[in-house]
């Protein structure tokens, strides 16, 4: 199915509440254990779902934290958001918290996937990531209650220098359980990920390739978060033989912050991804519709011409564009280089970005 981007995100997050109780090394949230006073309220979320659904049936919306479980009114919401014609998924922490009645009621208010993190393929590596003992087991058995309920599962896994060696176990954890998608987070220095190494481009680059084999070969989809270029070198791979890329801004290349993805915080500011802080406003005030449409930051961002830097030389910037969150965490500007991508453009002759912190 086409999507307009201009029109509508694909993936729409809201962070219902920035409250967990684990203390992930990479937390873009820097999550605390309490909820925030001025979250939004079971009025004003079912006011802004009720404007999501204006861009369409079917609307993709991820119920995200935090731990969205900090909610009383959770399963509340994701009913109500069922039943006005959204896609209502949930990015859960896995603690103990995520129980199997509670997995149960989520399944009956119209729960359309659960994505759990994983990081580590064993309890030692995932624990020691999350910073609390217990969360494999937990994150484990949620998966498995899961499917018992018939919730499709996605897995989030997160790649900086501490957890890439865990990749190819983690390709056996996500295929044992038979998760539909794994998607591959890379690093963005923001919250408590800014103590953390990435990898160096040259690293993200085989990453991509062995991603792209891994995609070939397992039952479950793979997609990368931040990392674009993702996008860039499977075409690259799948090139004619005269070297032109092939495919084109189908939407089926993916999205970037702003164009086909949109970011609610917990206090209702719109951003074009919660690793990318900049505000076109606030859903209290203003319609998430004509905020995502309308505003200056979504427009520049939605436009692969007004990138800068290599990015902006690169004759994949439509089908990749680079992460702008990581421009942004690293220069100020969302439109610059992405310093994680090592591709250079033949006729680019200009600045690169620093490689700086990686291996």
């Amino acid at each position: 199915m086409h999507v307009d981007t201009d029109r509508q995100p694909l993936v729409l997050i809201w962070e219902l509440t920035q409250a967990c109780d684990l203390a992930c090394d990479h937390c873009r949230a820097d999550a605390v254990p309490d909820r925030h006073p001025e979250e939004l309220t079971t009025g004003e979320a079912k006011a802004m779902l009720d404007d999501a659904r204006e861009f369409g049936e079917g609307q993709l919306v991820v119920f995200s934290g935090g731990d969205p479980l900090k909610r009383d009114d959770l399963i509340e919401l994701v009913e109500y958001g069922t039943d006005i014609g959204l896609s209502v998924t949930l990015t859960p922490s896995g603690t103990a918290s995520l129980t199997r009645d509670r997995i149960e009621a989520l399944a009956n208010a119209g729960l359309r996937r659960m994505a759990l993190s994983i990081d580590g393929a064993s309890p030692e590596t995932h624990d020691s990531f999350r910073g609390e003992d217990g969360s494999y087991a937990d994150t484990i058995e949620a998966a498995r209650t899961a499917a018992e309920f018939d919730i499709p599962l996605q897995i989030n896994s997160t790649v900086c220098q501490r957890t890439v060696s865990n990749l190819p176990g983690l390709r056996e954890v996500v295929r044992d359980l038979g998760a539909v998608l794994w998607s591959v987070f890379f690093l963005v220095p923001v919250g408590r990920g800014k103590a953390l190494s990435p990898v160096s481009p040259d690293r993200s680059e085989a990453i991509m390739e062995w991603l792209q084999d891994v995609a070939d070969e397992e039952p479950f989809g793979v997609k990368t978060t931040e990392a674009p270029h993702y996008r860039r070198v499977g075409i690259q791979q799948r090139e004619d033989e005269d070297g032109e890329a092939t495919g084109s801004r189908g939407r089926s290349m993916g999205i970037t912050a702003g164009d086909g993805f949109a970011f609610v915080s917990h206090t209702g500011e719109l951003f074009p991804s919660g690793f990318l802080p900049m505000s076109a406003g606030n859903v209290r005030e203003e319609s998430v519709v004509e905020l995502y449409r309308n505003a200056d930051l979504f427009e520049g961002l939605r436009d692969p011409d007004a990138l800068t830097g290599k990015c902006g030389a690169c004759p994949y910037r439509a089908v990749c564009g680079g992460s702008r969150s990581r421009a942004f965490a690293t220069t100020g500007d969302p439109l610059a280089s992405d310093p994680l991508c090592p591709f250079v453009p033949e006729e680019y002759d200009g600045p690169l970005p620093a490689d700086s912190n990686a291996d």
